[in-house]
């Protein structure tokens, strides 16, 4: 009886928008790459909540986030599966299992927004993003934080709708593309919002078109305006190695000696094109850097002879066998002048958290030992330019970013080693983020990846040059340094915050009712 037609279509039909919206969602994000449809993919999934109670908007929501987590999210378990040990079938339950988890905030938002559309006169197009935006601020920040998909991403090809990200942050582009799907859902709801709410009035629906019209054009003028200015500082050349380093054999001994050969031929080679700096990617040399002293000297003195400043990713060793992922920059004179540790570690891959309940389980990173976080928001003052260093998925958290940018500077370097997640849509979707921090706190970015996607960005969002998945490649392009100090640089998610502070006077209205 389960299994008879008519129970599947009876209960498959109230949530199919929301399935349909998912998988538009899924579609707007690289590889993929149909931005234009992030535009209109919730209008379904909208309008269907109209008919539903809050408990049915939650479970609405809740579907809708599993199909776009699951879609978007997929390529974790190639790490998982290749490097952690854990075998096909486990490894995909650890990612729907983490699709889940991300999946209660856009249920969050069904169950609230069902709720509120149907007891104020507010219109779709301000309630929906008002409730996206806080959500999704929420899931930057929760249990360490894991901003991957935020929906805005979706729009790093959109140059002159991005451009407003200096001032709102990431979540004021999630918030003008939500609005949009919200007016057109207002189009399908206002004849039943008449009536079924006697006391409705269009007028806020009718102010609410207004000022999303007003504000498309103040976004696309702001834009236009940002992306003709000439704010270049000066002009430096750089050069970024991407080694194409495999992972099962990156740290083992047996090919100790080749990786190192291979990014010493290839910095060699860029050395030929005179650059002011040279980028390795994130624990770009196979040994613990400052405590293996034979290979420590012989990597400062190859830098030495070439006389250009050089920056790569290495383990170091702390207070015993603590290690920390680091950043660390040779001068021209083979001094080290620089070491950043990352402060934002990744769950799991660099360090096990809630230790004492999982026991049994044990990081993917490669070291014996404890990774320790760093907590210091140094950057690194040289004769071309002040920059932070970003490690791995720290480039994905702006608030971290825009720490190292309040007071001045003048580029961003991000190293990282995506060789954990192999041909997949991760790599596209880890480079797509950093085009966002470039144009949050206007300055170019700087990115070296062991096996792609290497490349450069200026402070406006235009990708300059990148390199292909796979492939050993010198990439080297002269990039203008930009010390403009951002709105969001300066202030942070004030935006944010602002929809914070609607929702809360939102639901204190509900509880007075």
């Amino acid at each position: 009886m389960f299994l008879e037609k008519g129970y599947i279509k009876r209960l498959s039909k109230p949530y199919l928008p929301a399935v349909v919206s998912g998988a538009l969602l899924v579609l707007c994000f690289p590889v993929f790459d149909y931005y234009s449809l992030a535009w209109v993919s919730l209008v379904p999934f909208l309008v269907s909540l109209w008919e539903k109670t809050p408990r049915q908007g939650f479970k609405a929501g809740f579907l809708l986030g599993v199909v776009f987590f699951s879609g978007t999210l997929y390529w974790i378990y190639h790490s998982i599966n290749h490097y952690g040990g854990v075998s096909l079938v486990p490894s995909l339950a650890l990612v729907f299992l983490l699709s889940l988890y991300l999946s209660l905030y856009t249920g969050v938002f069904g169950w609230l927004f069902s709720l509120k559309i149907k007891t104020t006169p507010f219109p779709a197009l301000f309630l929906a993003p008002v409730f996206w935006v806080v959500l999704e601020f929420a899931r930057s920040y929760a249990l360490t934080g894991f901003p991957w998909s935020s929906l805005g991403y979706s729009q790093y090809k959109f140059l002159s709708v991005i451009q407003v990200a200096d001032i709102t942050g990431i979540y004021g582009i999630s918030f003008l593309v939500v609005a949009v799907n919200g007016a057109i859902a207002d189009l399908f709801i206002i004849k039943k919002r008449r009536q079924e709410m006697p006391l409705f009035h269009m007028s806020p629906t009718i102010i609410g078109y207004g000022i999303l019209l007003l504000g498309l054009i103040a976004v696309f003028g702001y834009g236009y305006y940002r992306l003709d200015q000439d704010r270049g500082e000066k002009t430096i050349r750089v050069s970024v190695v991407q080694g194409n380093i495999r992972q099962d054999i990156k740290w083992d001994p047996g090919f100790q000696r080749d990786v190192i050969n291979t990014y010493k031929r290839l910095t060699t080679t860029a050395s030929l094109h005179q650059p002011s700096l040279i980028v390795w990617p994130e624990t770009a040399v196979p040994f613990y850097f400052g405590k293996d002293i034979r290979l420590t000297e012989e990597l400062i003195e190859f830098q030495k002879n070439l006389e250009i400043p050089l920056l790569f990713g290495a383990i170091t060793v702390k207070d015993g066998n603590r290690l920390a992922n680091s950043a660390v920059l040779l001068d021209s004179t083979g001094e080290v002048s620089y070491i950043y540790d990352k402060i934002h570690l990744v769950p799991f891959g660099e360090y096990v958290p809630f230790r004492r309940i999982l026991f049994f389980v044990d990081k993917i990173a490669y070291g014996i030992g404890e990774y320790v976080a760093g907590d210091k928001y140094l950057r690194a003052e040289t004769p071309f330019g002040k920059f932070g260093t970003f490690i791995c998925y720290e480039i994905i958290f702006p608030g971290l970013v825009r720490k190292f940018y309040k007071d001045d500077g003048d580029f961003i370097v991000t190293i990282t080693n995506d060789a954990w997640f192999g041909k997949t849509a991760g790599p596209y979707q880890h480079f797509s983020m950093a085009v966002l921090r470039a144009v949050e706190n206007r300055k170019p970015v700087i990115r070296a990846a062991n096996t792609g996607i290497s490349g450069f960005i200026d402070s406006s969002g235009r990708i300059l040059s990148s390199t292909g998945l796979f492939k050993q490649q010198v990439l080297t392009a002269n990039i203008t340094t930009d010390r403009t100090r951002s709105f969001y640089s300066r202030y942070g998610d004030l935006f944010s915050y602002l929809c914070i502070i609607i929702t809360v006077i939102l639901l204190m209205d509900l509880r007075r009712r």
